[in-house]
């Protein structure tokens, strides 16, 4: 007599809290493409929603009257983050945080507490990890004798954060927004520690953060690692690193979708990382567990500590 089969496990009922283009362009495509989550609720003050979706001004509004829910994802700026946050924990929700994973590293350990004592899962989504070439470059370093590492992260402000004046404020971040992806990648295919040498900080005039920065780590046995972020490029990108080993050069470009190891083909590979993003979130929900690492987001903190500031002409967007 044949079984009969075991149900199939119930969507994850979750909310989207801020709308803005990351949103947008790859959480909402990630969640209607995976079979495990439900959108249940989008928020955001002041706009509209997606049809068909409740949709609410506020956190509070949404868990005071909207439908029920089992997480949330926050894509809001890092600024208000800590309270949507706490808020969403002291509900019983799972949270997922864009990244950064806060303003300040003493608030995401405020909230990685919360969540532990709660039972709750949290989630410091490194969406740059999951870029489909960040694997095999770390199995391929594994072992090798790593000699020297260049991070070259240069892009167009104007296009990827297009009247995000946040972004220039205390906690935005400026340049390291994008940054904090390559040391989200390196901090995962590098033997640990990373330690902050030096850094500059290139500050336009009008603004408290920064457009440019030049940093140099050192890695395990004092290998260096030098870095260099720039938000004024224009036509093509450049999302690359490059580490020389004793067995030749591998260079991860295009942040992580580009892969080329010595004596091979260049390996291309599909985006895929928000997918790949909410797979993780769906099984740290299942195995009830957290992750939060914030070695990327404690270098970047270094940076602001160490890093001397260099004046530059004011940015207009």
């Amino acid at each position: 007599m044949p079984h009969a089969s075991a149900p199939a496990a119930a969507p994850i009922r979750i909310a989207v809290v801020g709308l803005g283009k990351i949103a947008r362009d790859q959480h909402l495509p990630a969640l209607a493409a995976d079979h495990g989550f439900s959108l249940a609720a989008t928020v955001n003050p002041g706009t509209d929603g997606l049809a068909g979706v409740p949709h609410f001004d506020s956190l509070e509004a949404l868990l005071a009257t909207g439908p029920p829910l089992d997480a949330v994802a926050l894509c809001t700026p890092p600024q208000v983050r800590h309270q949507l946050a706490a808020r969403a924990i002291a509900a019983g929700l799972h949270v997922l945080l864009e990244k950064p994973p806060g303003a300040t590293l003493s608030e995401v350990d405020a909230l990685t507490a919360q969540a532990e004592r709660a039972g709750n899962t949290l989630f410091a989504a490194w969406h740059s990890r999951f870029a489909s070439g960040v694997v095999p470059a770390l199995e391929w370093l594994r072992d090798r004798d790593i000699q020297a590492v260049s991070i070259v992260w240069r892009e167009d402000v104007r296009t990827w954060h297009p009247g995000q004046h946040w972004i220039w404020e205390p906690g935005g971040l400026g340049v390291f927004d994008p940054g904090i992806n390559a040391l989200s990648i390196a901090t995962a295919i590098l033997p640990a520690p990373i330690v902050l040498d030096a850094a500059t900080l290139v500050m336009p005039e009008n603004r408290v953060a920064p457009i440019a920065a030049r940093l140099s780590f050192h890695g395990p046995a004092g290998v260096p690692i030098a870095m260099d972020l720039d938000w004024r490029q224009t036509g093509p990108q450049t999302w690359d690193i490059t580490v020389e080993t004793g067995d030749g050069r591998l260079v991860l470009a295009r942040g992580g979708s580009s892969l080329l190891l010595p004596g091979r083909p260049a390996q291309q590979f599909d985006d895929r990382e928000y997918p790949a993003l909410y797979a993780h979130f769906r099984g740290l929900i299942g195995r009830g567990e957290c992750d939060v690492d914030v070695t990327p987001f404690r270098l970047v903190a270094d940076a602001f500590l160490l890093g001397r500031h260099e004046a530059t002409e004011p940015f207009v967007e």
